[in-house]
């Protein structure tokens, strides 16, 4: 049974960092890809980040591109997702997701809820101006 627990997260001021992480037990795929999703109020679900755990290769949207960074540490099961120059539009409830078993390929991408069908609990972001 695959497991993910998040932790971190917070509110923080405009321009501030954050990072969030997603312990996680009982994901044995041979080919494994964990992702950050959020959702704001009134708003789909949309991916920010994945990474696949085998060779560590990221993925990224482009609203995040070049302020949040995933990463992993394998010898913990634990993903985490690095989140600088913060702004308002990133106040969401995050979420750690991994790709479902029947979904293979080194590619984790496209980031979709369709394809991660496991998830936490999530844990809230908040950015305010």
């Amino acid at each position: 049974q695959v497991q993910l627990v998040e932790s971190g997260g917070g509110s923080v001021q405009a321009g501030g960092s954050l990072r969030v992480s997603c312990a996680a037990s009982g994901y044995t795929s041979s080919s494994r890809c964990m992702g950050w999703f959020r959702q704001a109020p009134g708003k789909e679900r949309e991916g920010v980040a994945g990474i696949y755990i085998s060779s560590g290769r990221t993925y990224y949207a482009d609203s995040v591109k070049g302020r949040f960074t995933i990463s992993q540490d394998n010898a913990k099961n634990t993903v985490y997702l690095q989140m600088n120059s913060l702004k308002p539009e990133d106040t969401a409830m995050y979420y750690c997701a991994a790709r479902r078993f029947a979904y293979g390929g080194s590619d984790c991408t496209p980031l979709t809820s369709t394809r991660f069908g496991y998830w936490g609990q999530g844990t809230q972001v908040t950015v305010s101006s």
